[in-house]
């Protein structure tokens, strides 16, 4: 049995260990939350695979794979991000082309054309077109995201309505359009293979989480015990 003047000193030890396990299972407990979220998404891109493209609608799936018909404003398009890839000439740089549809009797849309190396002329189709790619829900900067630069055409999120603001091209969809398809070898913008697959690791990092706060609680036990009285 611990006595009393030992167990005032341990009072304030338990409450930062307290106060870690906390800290850690509410870790391990949003992780979970990733997990289930990250597989809800990942069985809308199995499922949206599984079917063929249906026409875009004002409030379509995530992740649903669609068609879409209009004509591009080039003269708005923008620079996406920046992406190294392996080329014939070696490990390249580029960007992902994105450029407004406009379509008529509903709202533009953004479209992520594909990747294009830079200095590299892609090519532009005139007149009515039609693509097929996937519904990509808008994003938030994060603390690391660059800040897009308007005036050289150069964004790091894509976040349509800010985009559009920003263009001035009037309301688009809050929501991108992403081309799948294939092209011959140096034909540019090159469009997406194939759906993405989001990386999935919250449910180790939630075992860490929890693990860490069990060998915190031993640690505590096994130092109260070894303490001489």
């Amino acid at each position: 049995m611990i006595d009393k003047p030992r167990r005032q000193n341990l009072l304030v030890p338990a409450l930062f260990v307290t106060l870690g396990v906390l800290i850690l299972l509410g870790l391990g407990t949003w992780q979970v939350y990733r997990l289930r979220w990250k597989e809800g998404i990942l069985a809308e891109i199995a499922n949206s695979e599984q079917h063929p493209p249906a026409p875009l609608t004002d409030h379509p799936p995530e992740w649903g794979r669609v068609s879409v018909t209009g004509h591009f404003r080039f003269d708005k398009k923008l620079s996406l991000g920046v992406d190294v890839r392996d080329t014939p000439r070696g490990s390249v740089m580029g960007h992902y082309e994105l450029v407004p549809l406009e379509r008529d009797g509903a709202r533009s849309v953004l479209v992520n054309r594909g990747w294009v190396p830079e200095n590299t002329k892609p090519d532009d189709p005139a007149g009515q077109v039609t693509v097929t790619g996937y519904v990509r829900p808008g994003d938030h900067a994060s603390w690391f995201t660059p800040a897009d630069d308007f005036p050289k055409r150069q964004v790091y999120v894509l976040d349509p309505p800010a985009i559009a603001k920003a263009l001035g091209i009037g309301p688009v969809e809050a929501f991108s359009v992403t081309v799948l398809g294939t092209v011959p070898p140096g034909t540019y913008p090159a469009p997406a293979a194939d759906f993405p697959r989001p990386p999935n690791n919250h449910l180790s990092y939630a075992i860490t989480w929890y693990s860490l706060a069990a060998i915190l609680v031993v640690m505590f036990v096994v130092r109260i015990r070894s303490k001489p009285s």
